[in-house]
């Protein structure tokens, strides 16, 4: 068991081993930027450490109307998570139509970009962005929720697209434990799709309802021998309860009735990538619906 926090040196050492393995202007930003004119795009900030490279952008029904809910998605909260990704940008290119008139639609495709660049769970300063919306210690989280925070009309639903990936075991628990000089933990990696609801507004039927749309695309993520997924005890098919604002999770973005963090697996023998985003897409149209 590590005995020693991480100083200044350790993490500067971690940092020097990330290798850029894709490119964000290339991937997400062209996409965003040739959005048909029925979407707003918004900058909303930029990265400091990297402010040219690192833009961060937000896009708007750009026909917002008081009168129409708010839907709020986010994806790439954790960069390396690049199916949520992907799948926010397929949305908004092939399905946000079919809910005009019907939503006022706020997408962020990628919260963190640095962590999809370099496949990480962390920004450049081993800081996790999902356990930073409460202390904002993380400037990705930050900037989101003062973008969020611009939005004037109450927020309907809100869902933020995740995975958990064999990564998260092999790579980012033994950092993290490294990091805080704790013993790293052993939970297994869930074999399929599940959902993570906030324990204050767990509304399960719509849970529910997503899961069964999401089935027909791909497992759900089975409990263990004790009735948990991940540690937690499933409140049902592939749904387990998260205290949002305790551990600081986007889920605590807004007071959204409906809210779901999806975590969808993509490195199952039955996955590919395109299944990881249809997965996610599911997920996007069935809530959409659910609330409509």
């Amino acid at each position: 068991m590590s005995t020693k926090k991480w100083g200044s040196e350790e993490k500067n050492r971690w940092l020097a081993q990330a290798v850029f393995e894709k490119d964000y202007r290339k991937d997400v930003l062209d996409r965003i930027f040739a959005l048909p004119e029925t979407l707003h795009v918004e900058k909303y900030g930029h990265l400091s450490y990297d402010p040219e490279r690192y833009p961060l952008y937000g896009i708007l029904s750009a026909d917002w109307t008081a009168e129409l809910p708010t839907a709020l998605i986010t994806a790439g909260v954790h960069g390396y998570e690049t199916g949520g990704i992907y799948a926010a940008l397929e949305f908004l290119e092939n399905m946000a139509q079919d809910y005009a008139g019907k939503f006022n639609l706020a997408v962020v495709p990628c919260v963190s970009p640095w962590g999809y660049e370099t496949n990480n769970r962390w920004n450049p300063y081993a800081v996790d962005p999902n356990r930073s919306f409460a202390n904002e210690e993380a400037e990705e989280s930050a900037m989101l929720k003062r973008f969020v925070s611009t939005i004037q009309d109450e927020i309907l639903i809100h869902i933020d697209l995740h995975e958990t990936t064999d990564r998260d075991k092999t790579v980012f628990r033994p950092a993290l434990a490294a990091r805080d000089g704790l013993q790293e933990t052993s939970e297994a990696i869930p074999q399929g799709f599940y959902l993570v609801a906030d324990e204050e507004r767990p509304e399960l039927d719509f849970q529910m309802t997503i899961i069964k749309a999401v089935e027909a695309v791909t497992p759900i993520a089975p409990k263990d021998a004790e009735g948990k997924i991940l540690g937690k005890p499933a409140m049902g098919h592939g749904v387990i309860y998260y205290p949002m604002r305790e551990l600081g999770l986007s889920g605590m973005l807004t007071n959204a009735p409906y809210h779901t963090t999806t975590e969808i697996y993509p490195d199952g023998d039955w996955m590919t990538r395109q299944a990881s985003i249809d997965g996610q897409l599911a997920v996007i149209k069935s809530g959409l619906d659910y609330v409509i």
